[in-house]
């Protein structure tokens, strides 16, 4: 699984970040995390409010910051 948060690298970003390796450890779901600064490149994904959360190319959150439980649920969705 890859993650990318995307983001200029703000508090928000920045505790997005935190909150989904939080959320990773707690259901034991190993993955690799990428933070996404440039902005070209974050607006190939479509968003225009950050910070972003994209999980295997899917733009699964965009504009707020998720608590780890949120997280959880996407990723559960998602696998």
């Amino acid at each position: 699984m890859k993650i990318k948060v995307l983001g200029s690298g703000c508090k928000n970003c920045v505790t997005l970040a935190e909150n989904t390796k939080a959320a990773l450890s707690e259901i034991g779901v190993e993955a690799e995390i990428e933070k996404v600064t440039d902005f070209a490149e974050i607006a190939k994904y479509g968003i225009m409010s950050t910070p972003g959360l994209v999980i295997d190319e899917k733009v699964v959150s965009f504009g707020k910051v998720l608590k780890p439980a949120d997280i959880v649920k996407i990723i559960e969705k998602v696998r």
